[in-house]
């Protein structure tokens, strides 16, 4: 794994400065087999978080067809899909801690045992960096490579669910496509709980962190929803 990681198809190259969020500014990163560091994941052709809940409404009889309240379900669990270029001297179950291919036996979900974390750092451009030097909230820290600020996300206990691969005679490159379930994703540093600023909150509600906003209309004291005056 080592022979591999630190071949030249690692070797990092430039990335332009834009406001704009771009995938090379991405950095994905796990556990190698038997390193108890996080090591940088390579050849990834893509990385697709996604998560969903349910929004139920709520109606009464007698009060036409209007909704009363929508009120949220439980999160399903996130889901990451992950298509990685299979290497001779790590795949896909290596490159995220599991004894797979040279290292050991492991070649099918069946296999695993533990489960793995996944770090992800979207690095700021000189841009923002030099717009935002004051950007050190929760999750705001300095990127692996210590030059620039990075928005941190961990992914927690995750486990493998899908594994595939084809092989193809009209395509040389062989892709490994993995959808892993998440049990918890975090910034890493700050303490989450019912008071978590998430922002949004009415006025003079203590998780608002930041002073009275107006976020909805129906959620204004003494407003019931029918004044638009604001």
């Amino acid at each position: 794994m080592s022979l591999d990681r630190d071949s030249y198809i690692f070797r990092e190259g430039t990335t332009p400065n834009t406001r704009a969020q771009i995938s090379s500014k991405v950095k994905i990163f796990s556990y190698a087999p038997d390193v108890n560091n996080f090591r940088q994941v390579g050849v990834i052709g893509s990385f697709n978080p996604s998560t969903s809940r349910g929004v139920e409404p709520i109606r009464g009889i007698g009060f036409g067809d209007q909704v009363a309240e929508l009120v949220p379900q439980v999160e399903e669990p996130l889901s990451i899909s992950v298509s990685r270029t299979a290497l001779y001297l790590s795949n896909v179950f290596q490159a995220f801690g599991y004894r797979g291919g040279i290292d050991g036996l492991v070649r099918s979900l069946k296999h695993h045992r533990w489960p793995f974390d996944i770090k992800q750092e979207i690095i700021f451009s000189e841009l923002a960096f030099e717009e935002q030097l004051t950007a050190t909230g929760p999750g705001t820290v300095a990127a692996s490579d210590g030059t620039r600020r990075a928005l941190l996300t961990f992914y927690e206990a995750c486990w493998m669910n899908s594994y595939g691969v084809t092989f193809e005679a009209e395509g040389t490159i062989i892709n490994e496509d993995v959808d892993i379930t998440v049990s918890d994703i975090v910034d890493g540093a700050s303490i989450y709980g019912e008071e978590i600023a998430s922002g949004n909150a009415p006025a003079g509600i203590p998780s608002t962190a930041g002073g009275a906003v107006i976020n909805s209309l129906r959620y204004i004291a003494g407003n019931a929803g029918l004044s638009t005056n604001v």
